[in-house]
């Protein structure tokens, strides 16, 4: 039992869906790992809290299919769960999109269709998606948003002999709040158990689950490719501030033979005695009061003589400045010549090929920037050369001063 759930398109539901899956096979003890096509660090929290299993990433443009393979490996059922519309992937040909893992992975695909404001239509629709491709198999469907028993008979009927894994009545109250980079955080929710397990009634009740259990077997081992860590012990921020890191590449560090040691910024928790401190993505500009005001945490930035690496909001911590949605002005630890704003918001998106010759991540990378943050101030020696997944050069990202680095791009992989 190893598959992929798709959609024609964002905000089908699949993402409930996935989680209610995983959720009601765990609950049934049935062993699960869970995946997310592409660079999302705030949905696979969620898959892991469903199943209780680290949750991968798999991205089909940043990595090679032998990574890809070697990643998804293992015995354990994998059910992986796409990003946008099955097709859509990053300019100019789509590379990246779901259906690249489906290929790469050969693993048959769920798609499930927002049917609440169609009937007869859904068969060109679900029709389409199947023979698009014949590289891509799309194994059959689950219908969601469903208004009532007369309406999932009709879409029946209009499907024919298209396999229904599933009719989900339409369910006002399962709703996921998000904010600008997505779902809100796994942590924050105090009653995320309840909302799964709401997610997975609904599966139990509505989905073949037995069905779905016959469709393909394990994924076949591959060759581990692994990233060379860039120091020997790192200290990671992480919270609800600092919480966007890839399992891929801590695994990686770990299995190489690094040790990794991991501290609360927004506890006040001083930065470890390492090699290199790490400061991940996440939502410091929630935080950033509480941030400008932990005085143990700065100071063990500034008085550090590791190397030191923020990557996005990482990146904005170690600036001068960070100006909030309100306008507020909040001094962060003045290690970098940058100031950051989301008084202005301006959405940056996209893949990013990389390359740096100075810092802790020397080499080409593959990598992908995701922000609302606007740079008001930016002096020195820009850390990479960018360019964009169409190949077009974009200005230099980053900056690097002494043992200080950092730049808005998430790296993903090596190249």
């Amino acid at each position: 039992m190893s598959f992929i759930i798709s959609a024609p398109a964002s905000g089908s539901g699949k993402t409930t869906i996935t989680l209610g899956i995983l959720r009601a096979l765990t609950r049934r003890e049935v062993p699960v790992r869970a995946a997310k096509s592409g660079p999302d660090y705030i949905d696979p929290k969620f898959h892991e809290a469903a199943c209780n299993h680290p949750c991968l990433n798999l991205d089909a443009w940043a990595m090679t299919p032998a990574r890809v393979k070697s990643l998804a490996a293992g015995q354990t059922p994998l059910i992986v769960e796409g990003a946008m519309g099955l097709f859509d992937g990053a300019p100019p040909d789509g590379k990246g999109a779901t259906a690249d893992l489906a290929r790469i992975l050969n693993l048959p695909v769920i798609l499930v269709i927002d049917a609440g404001k169609m009937a007869g239509s859904i068969a060109p629709l679900a029709n389409g998606f199947i023979h698009h491709d014949p590289s891509v198999k799309v194994a059959g469907v689950i219908l969601n948003n469903v208004g009532s028993p007369r309406h999932e008979a009709m879409l029946r009927r209009a499907l024919q002999d298209i396999p229904v894994f599933g009719a989900i009545p339409r369910t006002p109250d399962l709703t996921h709040p998000s904010r600008h980079l997505g779902l809100v955080q796994a942590q924050e929710r105090a009653d995320l158990d309840k909302y799964l397990n709401r997610a997975a009634d609904l599966a139990e009740q509505h989905i073949d689950l037995d069905a779905l259990a016959k469709l393909s077997t394990a994924i076949p081992a591959h060759p581990a490719t692994r990233l060379t860590p860039p120091a020997q012990t790192i200290a990671i921020a992480q919270d609800e501030a600092f919480a966007f890191t890839y399992p891929h590449i801590l695994s990686d560090w770990r299995n190489s033979g690094a040790e990794l040691h991991f501290f609360s910024p927004l506890a006040n928790d001083p930065a470890p005695k390492a090699d290199l401190i790490y400061l991940p993505g996440g939502y410091p500009e929630l935080h950033a009061g509480r941030l400008a005001a932990n005085d143990i945490f700065l100071q063990s930035l500034q008085n550090s003589d590791a190397k030191i690496y923020g990557e996005c909001g990482g990146y904005m911590v170690l600036g001068e400045t960070l100006t909030d949605a309100n306008g507020i002005i909040h001094q962060m630890a003045g290690l970098l010549p940058l100031g950051t704003s989301f008084a202005t918001r301006k959405l940056h998106l996209g893949y990013r090929t990389l390359s740096a010759r100075q810092g802790p991540f020397q080499g080409r990378w593959s990598g992908h920037e995701f922000h609302y943050a606007t740079t008001v101030k930016a002096k020195g020696t820009p850390l990479f050369t960018a360019k964009d997944a169409e190949g077009t050069e974009l200005p230099p990202m980053g900056l690097i001063h002494n043992n200080v680095s950092g730049s808005f791009a998430h790296i993903i992989d090596a190249i």
